[in-house]
C-alpha cells in the first residue's frame, strides 16, 4: 500500500470537497492547510513520510491561495536538505470561472514540485471535448498537467459538478496506480 498525502488549502469549502473526492480516489490522507497557511502540528511528519504528495488549492487571481504560498514558501526548510526529493507529486485547482487562469496555479504547483526535486504525475485522463460532452462529463474542464475543476461563484461545495467529482476520484485513483507501478510503497 503507498502512503499518500492530499495538502491543500480551501477557502470557501469548493477545494476541500474535491480535496476529499481525490483523496477517495487515491486512499490518501488530507492535510489541511488552515486559514492562516499553518499546518496542524503533525503536518510536516505525514509529508515526509509520504511517497506521494497531490498538492490543492484554489486559483486566486491568477495563482495559489496566499495560504498556501505560506505552505510552500515553509517548505523551503525540506527543499534545503532535499527532503522531497524522487517523491510523486500531482496537483489540482479549483476557480470559479471555467478558465479563471487555472493553468497558472498548476503550473505554479508543478513548479514548486520542481524545486524538490519531484516526480509529476499528469491527470492520465483524456478530456471530453467531442460535441457529446456535457458539464458532467470526465475531465469536461480538459486539464492534462492536473485536475482542474470549476465552481461558480454562487455554487456551493454541494453544488460542484459530478464529472468534476467523477474526475476528481479518477486522478487519485491514478496517482495511487503510478505510485503503485513504480515502486513507491514502504518495504
Amino acid at each position: 500500500m503507498t502512503d499518500i498525502v492530499v495538502v491543500f488549502h480551501s477557502g470557501y469549502g469548493h477545494t476541500q470537497r474535491i480535496a476529499q473526492a481525490v483523496a477517495d480516489g487515491a486512499e490518501a490522507r488530507l492535510l489541511q492547510i488552515d486559514a492562516d497557511g499553518n499546518l496542524p502540528a503533525d503536518g510536516w511528519d505525514l509529508l515526509a513520510a509520504a511517497d506521494a504528495i497531490i498538492m490543492g488549492s484554489p486559483t486566486y487571481m491568477g495563482g495559489v491561495s496566499w495560504q498556501f504560498k505560506k505552505f510552500a514558501d515553509a517548505s523551503s526548510k525540506v527543499w534545503f536538505v532535499q527532503g522531497w526529493k524522487n517523491k510523486l507529486f500531482a496537483g489540482f485547482t479549483n476557480s470559479a470561472a471555467m478558465n479563471g487562469d487555472k493553468g497558472a496555479t498548476l503550473t505554479y504547483l508543478w513548479h514548486l514540485a520542481s524545486q524538490h526535486g519531484g516526480l509529476w504525475v499528469p491527470i492520465g485522463t483524456m478530456p471530453s471535448n467531442d460535441k457529446a460532452a456535457r458539464r458532467d462529463s470526465i475531465n469536461y474542464v480538459g486539464g492534462y498537467g492536473g485536475l482542474l475543476t470549476t465552481s461558480p461563484t454562487d455554487a456551493s461545495p454541494a453544488e460542484i459538478a459530478k464529472g468534476d467529482l467523477e474526475t476528481a476520484i479518477a486522478f487519485g485513483e491514478h496517482v495511487a496506480e503510478v505510485a503503485r507501478s513504480h515502486g513507491r510503497s514502504p518495504a
